[in-house]
């Protein structure tokens, strides 16, 4: 139990090193994260289920090689893509936001280290070494939620392609 405390502790004085703007950074990474499992948990619990009844619309045709019949098919493959795809752009938005919001603390960093400076003369490192500190760890925790969010999107999209494709076995024309 003590080693849960410490941990809480460690990352209670990392926020706290790296200012304000890591409760932003954290609140994102959380939001970002619980948008990434919840397409995880779509794709393995539900998307089979969409993929059976698609399938079953497709199969309930009684030709497949009509214009008209064809262009259902297109239908039902884009009805699936937006399924397979809701919510991919606002995960990419945070992504993308990550860095910017690292770059945020590195400024209002900066600004405490030139407060720090005009305050004694640019003389006092140590007092400095804090600006510099509370300038450089929201930049790295910008980056590093946004690599891992990136690996993230990237195993989705493989996921997705797979789906897609295999969809779009299902749903091949049959040959007369």
């Amino acid at each position: 139990m003590m080693m849960f405390y410490d941990a809480i502790d460690a990352i209670r004085r990392f926020m706290d090193s790296g200012g304000p703007v890591m409760i932003l950074i954290a609140a994102l990474t959380f939001i970002l994260w619980t948008m990434i499992c919840e397409r995880l948990f779509y794709y393995r619990h539900s998307l089979s289920k969409e993929l059976q009844a698609t399938v079953q619309i497709w199969q309930q045709s009684p030709e497949h090689q009509s214009w008209q019949t064809l262009q259902i098919r297109r239908m039902l493959i884009s009805q699936y893509q937006q399924k397979l795809n809701q919510g991919m752009p606002l995960i990419k938005t945070l992504i993308a936001v990550c860095p910017l919001l690292g770059l945020l603390g590195t400024v209002t960093g900066m600004i405490e280290v030139f407060n720090i400076m005009a305050v004694t003369g640019g003389s006092d490192a140590k007092a400095m070494a804090g600006g510099v500190s509370q300038a450089t760890i929201p930049t790295m925790s910008g980056m590093v939620v946004a690599l891992s969010g990136m690996f993230g999107t990237v195993w989705l999209g493989r996921i997705r392609e797979r789906e897609q494709e295999r969809l779009e076995d299902s749903l091949a024309p049959s040959i007369q």
